[in-house]
């Protein structure tokens, strides 16, 4: 019988290896590619509202995360400046231009910025998942393969090695893909309507809410919005339905 300490050590190994497997720098490169042009698209699309969010009265603001560190808003002309130069160092970082260091730059900026949104009230759950795998994938090396800087280091797109650390920037990504979905989860239930919103009305009003901001702030409300708001009944099934399928693991319909 193995001792205990060596049955420990062979189970953290195992652990290890499902976590970080050996893999070519080509698969957290295709992540960077996929992820870096969505939130440049998703991004530039928003950007005129960003900036009027910018310029909102200073009772509205709340500053949440590293933002905390300013007692009042910025004026809205750096606050705009900022979020530019965010979209700018995605770019750069997309294409893995000096990735070591616009990598740190763009995560950076992308935290900064979108805390200061958040700051102005409505914070999105999708917004926040998007900027944790923009920051997992700023601070690790998924630049190495398909980009600028491979090109220029080793004369090709898809160089050929393995390392672990290649394969662990998916399950990082993951992971906090996980954690995003478990803190909204739990901020569900601790709300004031607790449990009440698996009636559906909660997520009624939040999508009310958001089509009513969408054009205040100068975009297009999605018209299901304006179709659905009154349709209750099916609000009240679709959190039943989310909470049937988490709990049997049931796949969601296909289009």
């Amino acid at each position: 019988m193995k001792p205990l300490s060596q049955n420990t050590n062979s189970l953290l190994h195992r652990v290890g290896e499902t976590l970080r497997p050996a893999a070519q720098p080509v698969r957290p490169a295709v992540l960077r590619l996929t992820t870096g042009a969505f939130t440049i698209w998703n991004n530039m699309r928003r950007r005129s509202m960003f900036h009027k969010l910018n310029r909102q009265d200073a009772s509205q603001f709340d500053p949440v995360g590293p933002v905390r560190v300013l007692s009042r808003p910025l004026p809205p002309r750096v606050a705009n400046a900022l979020y530019d130069a965010a979209q700018v160092t995605n770019i750069v970082a997309t294409l893995g231009i000096a990735h070591r260091v616009s990598g740190l730059v763009n995560a950076a900026l992308q935290l900064w910025t979108l805390s200061y949104r958040n700051s102005w009230g409505m914070i999105l759950h999708n917004d926040n998942m998007a900027l944790m795998h923009q920051l997992v994938l700023g601070l690790t090396p998924s630049a190495d393969a398909l980009s600028v800087d491979a090109l220029v280091r080793d004369k090709t797109l898809t160089p050929r090695r393995f390392d672990r650390d290649y394969g662990g920037i998916p399950t990082a990504m993951n992971i906090a893909t996980c954690a995003v979905y478990v803190i909204s989860g739990v901020a569900k239930v601790r709300s004031p309507q607790g449990w009440k919103w698996a009636t559906g009305n909660t997520l009624r009003d939040q999508i009310a809410a958001d089509a009513v901001r969408k054009e205040v702030f100068g975009t297009q409300a999605p018209e299901a919005a304006r179709r659905l708001y009154n349709a209750r009944g099916f609000f009240t099934m679709a959190p039943i339905r989310s909470w049937i399928s988490l709990t049997l693991d049931i796949p969601p319909p296909s289009d």
